[in-house]
């Protein structure tokens, strides 16, 4: 019985970990890379990917013999979207927040040590940032990142950086555990947070947590634009801005939403 459920949940792991795999290559992934990434046999691999295949999680390009991931899965990330009733919230807000600034907004929530788009607002004009929804980022390069990790206690970030490593993005990211302590000190001391070209060069972020009735960080709302664009000079307008949204965010949550 133990040997049974063991080679079950071996069957389950290969098939997210090739889910994930599939969904992380831009171009899809053939069955041999599939087994060579993840150190499976060919022949479990081609079984696991028929299956999702025939169940629609996967789609197989017959020319190249590619898998890349199926329409189901938008449908499942759909469902799960719609189960976040802050982003009901925040879309309007954010959409406030982008008229008076002309930057891209965000709203981001800490989902297994990383930081993850579930809404976004364009900014007007031709710089685009390049983001979207389900973006999963590293909290420590990032401004909604330490915006959504600033109150945790320091055992909890110390377990956060030892699984996700605090690795160089650009020559401004802080890559020591003692430095990011710091940083995060003064992110609860000014109420919010900035990626000074931390994670992109020539972009900068300013974020702010969105606190739910309980006083716990339930997501963070983020600026993003050029560095010309948030300079020092914007810098106090701007993350007044973004502070005052997350507070308006935070003091939606719990409540029941009026339809238009």
């Amino acid at each position: 019985m133990h040997s049974m459920s063991e080679a079950s949940g071996t069957a389950v792991d290969r098939a997210l970990s090739i889910l994930e795999a599939t969904a992380e290559r831009a171009g899809g992934l053939t069955n041999s890379e599939i087994s060579r990434r993840l150190g499976m046999p060919k022949s479990s691999a081609s079984y696991i990917l028929r299956r999702l295949e025939q169940r629609g999680y996967l789609r197989r390009d017959a020319e190249t013999g590619k898998y890349r991931p199926g329409l189901k899965i938008l449908s499942l990330g759909r469902e799960v979207l719609s189960g976040l009733d802050i982003r009901s919230a925040a879309l309007p807000l954010l959409r406030q927040l982008v008229e008076r600034t002309e930057l891209t907004a965000h709203l981001a929530v800490l989902d297994h040590g990383e930081a993850v788009y579930v809404e976004r607002v364009d900014a007007p004009g031709f710089i685009k940032m390049d983001t979207w929804v389900g973006r999963r980022m590293c909290v420590h390069s990032t401004g909604v990142g330490k915006a959504l990790i600033a109150t945790l206690s320091r055992s909890e970030i110390e377990a956060l950086a030892h699984e996700h490593p605090l690795t160089r993005r650009t020559p401004n990211t802080i890559t020591s555990l003692h430095r990011l302590l710091l940083e995060l000190d003064r992110v609860r001391e000014r109420g919010y947070a900035v990626d000074d070209e931390e994670n992109n060069r020539g972009a900068r972020c300013v974020a702010a947590p969105v606190s739910d009735g309980l006083g716990r960080v339930a997501a963070a709302v983020g600026l993003s634009g050029t560095a010309g664009q948030i300079d020092e000079a914007a810098l106090p307008r701007l993350a007044a801005l973004v502070t005052e949204c997350a507070r308006r965010v935070g003091r939606q949550l719990g409540r029941p939403l009026r339809s238009g």
